[in-house]
């Protein structure tokens, strides 16, 4: 059961990660922002593959130590 302990805490520490990583940081060159009258549509690729990147990483971490 000590594992499950240590999973919860690592998601934990992600989960803080993403959120001040999308407070401070935000939109990065290359999401699609579209603006209209009374519309605004926001895609994040760039961030979404940047934290594909990261979470994959992280992931990996934790596979090979715990």
């Amino acid at each position: 059961m000590p594992d499950i302990g240590r999973v919860l805490i690592g998601l934990g520490i992600v989960l803080i990660l993403f959120g001040l990583f999308v407070t401070f940081i935000g939109k990065l060159p290359g999401d699609i922002v579209i603006r209209r009258e009374n519309f605004t549509f926001y895609f994040p690729i760039a961030t979404s593959i940047l934290l594909s990147i990261i979470l994959s990483l992280l992931f990996y971490l934790f596979s090979k130590f715990f």
